[in-house]
């Protein structure tokens, strides 16, 4: 009977991998309705309709579109285009219309959390409910004395978080002046008494490119331990050296650089703060600065070189001027330790920081008795960073929600995505499931209510002594105050994590709905990337297409989708979406061509599940070509080529299907470190070439990380090889414990050994116990001489490459890829076995190369996504490092290769088929054309050509579809045993193919061939080929021919008369090409 049992289980295993087997065959070919191709479906500017909303669904389904994230985006209304207000009653009855159609076509809905892209808010958002900051006003007594003053608030909106009192140390306490120093400039400065009044609103302005010197000296010794740099009120770039003179002459005691370029509040509530430089105690008779402003404007308000220590670099470090440009890289939030001084009375005592709040009365006057000495007095509270959300236009714009608050965050959704809830009934929005969060661009915040109390509980010491560091000012000493700032900046990321994405994700559960979440930021990201996608149901990255002049979003991408796809695989998400294929314009220019080799580099890094932007909602069913913008690519129905964007969108299905299957295989874990704010990782040492990995955080290995079989191993089955650690000498005793046991349990770790805790928490115990733990670790490694130590059932290396390390364990890569090949590649790995390749060209040429992928005796097979096919790779090679696979791909290419049975290689074979004959089709085209515009009368072509080079204006500007059709004489016993293949030659820009009326199929990239063996008879055989372009060509002839403008509304177009053309039609040759 057990035998029986046994047997039954058997076969029951081998149908139920047959079936997994044909279940993937089947839905790689026509991938299943649950594959959501998306859509951001932008309503702009009040252009909307119900009849555009109707029919902007109807098409999407028909091409495959399946699920839609609306936006309502506001810019300047459109000339001539309809200014539909947010939330009327015109508004809410064509959104009630959007919802109730998307669900009866089974479109899949979100709708962003607020009115704009970026991020949570509305005109419903009150000041005390938004993002804010720590504000105070200062004064300074001496007692003992019977104080009653009234304190006054330094900003309108205020809400007193306290108001505290501390002893101000004023022996030797100096910032040299006019009254105190002499001091020496560069006549071109002018009035140099601006910059040494104490009046931070006067200032000097600086010469573009000119060196400026000014010295100032003592009659008796100054010790400096701080210089503080106040710019003036706009834009500077300017390189600052301070010297000091010693023994006759000066050197150089620090250099820094002085870069306020973007002064929005997006990247910090304090857009013109200090540089604050500490330096070590350097004491002298003689200072000199010099200043040389690399920027065309900018200037200088005040100039403090101080006695007294500050905190460097506090602005950044409190959020208030925050990264400005999109891309942080992994250590910019990361600053060296302070020097100290000798004179720790300079420092302000925690122990003597008085809570005076019960003194004070709510219109701010206090009365104290002032105990004898000197004291400052600070009433701290908080301000709004006044940060908006956007593009939301008139009736959209609002303050941004505090991002660590649920209760606030719970109004704000109730205003927004909860009146859509109230008013349009469920079974009209049956397929309304999603609330998006775009990439975060709305700047930092650092307090909220109840953080005092929240800070406490989570790290178990008062922060309240430390509220003066929020402004600069040095507490215990500059370790102390830099480790509180850094409590409170790790609080405020975890926070905005668990308040903000976790708290809205419960509050969609709890309506039944789910969350999207691009779990990074732009501008002023505040939070750690992956603890912050961690949080929500789904996370996005995105990519811009390439500019043609440099620009920043030439770069948008290269860590954003990583950044998704590593948050998705650790917190055991399987869907990695991404933007896809945006774009800075201009308008109509790029096609589905354009996005190949991104979108491939991409799908590489992980992504999964496109979401193509955009398309722009057309209010107007019979304008063209209709609503657009500066941005995004115009997947939208009245695009030219919307009619064969199917062909597209079928090479997108498949590959996000093949990517969705099984688990993805990375070899190395990329430790982020627990820094804040973190936007991406780092790679050091170098990834070997041939493995991918993923970043992981601390939150991921303390809680989920164990060692199955050497590995380290996630819940959902994620493993890596390694762990790797970056060059950084901090962390929390915490985290360190469990690499310990994981290392103890069996894990390779390799990395420097931590030598201090970043946090307050603790001390000096947590730093006792770092030294500790790593000493056990690290024992007797140097990085010199000695690399490696064994630990339990692990190691731990550091000073050695990774390739090394892969060596040193029997280690093979996953895809070889041999040097100067420029192919990428992904790995999904399948419980029944299977594994799955996707090997991407990202050149412009026809690449080969002999690939070795990790995995033994099976056969290859390789599955094309652009037509749907599979078939078996007889050429192949078994060794000891496993499969050796030449691959042949034409330029941008891409494939899957996948192994899922056993096989051998047969001899000589080809995986890829060889050019016998090749037959170049002269015969004469006809040409017709089909525009919802005024189109030419069909004409006979001769030759192939593009047709910009004809005389006639309604050719040569021709946008639309261009039928093409001939015939030719095909005789079979030409063919042989092969295959015979239609080469278009050059296409601009999509092409589908009809052979004896019989549908073949399309090309939209590289190669631009279809196999039409099957279609062909003998004889006389009929060939029809539908060209699609853009609107390019008629747009510049609009600015030429006003006929041709008359009939045409657009949104906006750059084109004159002066625009180059692009090429158009089929250009051939047409070549049919047999081969073996």
């Amino acid at each position: 009977m057990k035998r029986f049992v046994t047997s039954c289980i058997g076969v029951w295993l081998g149908l139920q991998m047959v079936a997994q087997i044909s279940s993937l065959e089947d839905d790689f070919i026509t991938p299943p309705e649950s594959v959501k191709t998306s859509v951001y479906w932008y309503w702009m500017c009040g252009n909307i309709s119900k009849e555009g909303v109707v029919k902007d669904l109807q098409e999407m389904k028909k091409v495959g579109i399946n699920r839609v994230f609306i936006g309502h985006n506001y810019f300047d209304p459109y000339v001539g285009g309809k200014n539909i207000r947010l939330l009327s009653d015109e508004w809410w009855d064509i959104l009630h219309t959007a919802l109730k159609t998307a669900g009866n076509l089974d479109i899949e809905v979100g709708m962003f959390n607020s009115p704009g892209w970026t991020q949570a808010g509305g005109p419903w958002v009150k000041p005390e409910q938004s993002m804010r900051f720590l504000n105070s006003s200062e004064i300074k007594v001496k007692g003992p004395l019977k104080l009653q003053t009234k304190i006054k608030k330094p900003d309108e909106d205020f809400q007193d978080v306290k108001v505290i009192a501390y002893p101000t140390y004023i022996d030797g306490e100096e910032t040299l002046n006019m009254q105190n120093a002499n001091i020496n400039f560069d006549t071109s400065l002018g009035d140099l008494e601006k910059m040494f009044d104490g009046d931070k609103s006067s200032d000097i302005k600086l010469a573009q490119n000119v060196n400026y010197y000014i010295e100032l000296k003592t009659e008796k010794d100054f010790t400096a331990r701080s210089l503080i740099v106040y710019p003036s009120h706009n834009n500077i770039n300017a390189v600052v050296e301070l010297q000091a003179k010693k023994n006759g002459s000066y050197r150089t005691i620090s250099n820094f650089i002085i870069d306020w370029h973007n002064l929005g509040n997006i990247v910090g509530f304090q857009p013109f703060a200090p540089t604050v430089i500490t330096i070590e105690e350097t004491t002298a008779k003689a200072f000199r600065l010099l200043i040389k402003n690399n920027h065309h404007e900018g200037g200088i308000a005040e100039i403090e070189l101080s006695s007294t220590p500050h905190v460097e670099n506090y602005a950044a470090k409190t959020l208030a001027k925050m990264f400005q440009d999109p891309l942080p890289m992994w250590d910019y939030y990361m600053w060296r330790i302070q020097p100290e001084t000798n004179k720790e009375k300079m420092y302000i005592d925690p122990q003597k920081v008085i809570d005076i709040s019960h003194c004070m009365s709510s219109d701010g006057t206090l009365i104290w008795d002032v105990p004898d000495g000197n004291w400052t007095i600070l009433r701290t509270g908080m301000t709004s960073t006044k940060v908006t959300n956007n593009p939301a236009g008139p009736d959209g714009t609002g303050l941004e929600i505090d991002k660590m608050s649920k209760k606030h965050l719970e109004s704000h959704f109730n205003a927004f995505i909860g009146k859509i809830l109230e008013r349009i009934p469920a079974d009209d929005r049956k397929t309304f499931k999603v609330v998006i969060q775009d990439s975060y661009e709305s700047g930092g915040e650092n307090f909220t209510d109840g953080f005092l109390d929240d800070f406490k509980m989570r790290y178990g010491y008062d922060p309240l002594p430390y509220l003066p560091v929020y402004f600069g000012k040095v507490v215990g000493c500059q370790k102390e105050s830099d480790r509180f700032l850094w409590d409170m900046r790790r609080l405020v990321a975890d926070k905005i994590a668990y308040d903000y994405v976790g708290g809205l994700r419960e509050l969609c559960h709890r309506h039944g709905l789910t969350t999207w979440l691009e779990n990074y930021g732009h501008w002023g990201f505040p939070a750690e990337f992956l603890q912050y996608g961690g949080q929500s149901d789904e996370v996005g990255g995105e990519y811009w297409l390439p500019s043609a002049t440099p620009s920043w979003e030439n770069n948008l991408g290269n860590i954003e989708n990583r950044a998704a796809s590593s948050c998705a695989h650790i917190y055991g998400k399987n869907l990695v979406s991404a933007e896809s294929n945006t774009c800075g314009g201009p308008a109509f220019v790029h096609t589905p061509a354009d996005t190949k080799l991104r979108m491939d580099k991409y799908f590489s890094e992980g992504v999964n599940n496109t979401l193509l932007h955009v398309y722009i909602h057309q209010a107007d069913t019979a304008k063209y070509p209709g609503t657009n913008a500066w941005f995004g690519t115009e997947f939208n129905r009245n695009n030219t080529w919307f009619s064969h964007i199917d062909l597209f969108l079928a090479y997108v299905k498949r590959c996000n299907y093949m990517l969705r299957q099984g688990l993805n295989v990375a070899d190395i874990a990329y430790f982020i470190g627990e820094d804040v704010p973190k936007m991406t990782g780092v790679q050091e040492p170098a990834l070997p070439k041939g493995c991918q990995f993923d970043y992981i955080n601390a939150e991921v290995l303390i809680n989920d990380a164990t060692v199955q079989d050497g590995m380290i191993t996630l819940p959902h089955g994620t493993s890596y090889r390694i762990l790797v650690l970056p060059q950084i000498k901090s962390m929390r005793p915490e985290l360190l414990k469990k690499i310990r046991q994981l290392v103890a349990e069996g894990a390779i770790i390799v990395g420097p050994a931590p030598e201090y805790s970043p946090s307050l928490q603790n001390q000096p115990q947590a730093d006792i116990e770092i030294k500790s733990i790593s000493a056990e670790l690290w024992n007797g490694i140097d990085g010199k001489n000695t690399f490696v130590n064994q630990y339990g059932k692990g190691r731990v290396f550091y000073g050695v490459d990774l390739k090394t390390i892969f060596a040193e364990m029997g280690w093979k890569v996953d895809c070889y890829i041999p040097n100067k090949t420029p192919f990428l590649f992904g790995h999904r790995h399948m419980l029944n076995g299977t594994d799955i390749y996707f090997i991407s060209n990202q050149s412009n040429q026809l690449q080969h190369a002999e690939l070795r992928f990790r995995v033994k005796d099976m056969q290859p097979e390789l599955w094309d996504p652009m037509q749907g096919t599979i078939k078996e790779l007889k050429q192949f090679t078994l060794c000891d490092e496993g499969t050796i696979v030449p691959v042949t791909l034409n330029k941008s290419e891409s494939t899957f290769i996948v192994f899922r049975k056993k096989g051998l290689p047969e001899i000589n074979t080809s995986n890829f088929p060889i050019v016998d004959k090749e037959i170049f089709i002269d015969s004469p085209w006809n040409l017709s054309f089909r525009s919802p515009l005024r189109v030419p009368s069909p004409i006979k072509l001769d030759e192939l050509k593009d047709i910009t080079m004809f005389e006639n204006p309604w050719i040569k500007y021709f946008s639309g579809n261009m039928i093409y059709t001939t015939t030719i004489q095909f005789n079979p016993e030409e063919m042989g045993n092969g295959n015979v293949y239609l080469d278009l030659g050059e296409v601009a820009d999509m092409a589908k193919v009809w052979i004896n009326e019989k549908y073949i199929g399309g090309v939209w990239t590289s190669p631009y061939s279809l196999d039409i063996t099957r279609a062909l008879r003998k004889g006389e055989n009929r060939i029809r080929i539908d060209v699609v372009n853009t609107w390019v060509n008629r747009l510049i002839g609009n600015t030429i021919y006003p006929e041709m403008a008359e009939e045409t509304w657009v949104g906006m177009s750059p084109y004159d008369k002066n625009s180059p053309l692009r090429k158009s039609g089929l250009i051939g040759p047409v070549i049919l090409k047999v081969t073996h």
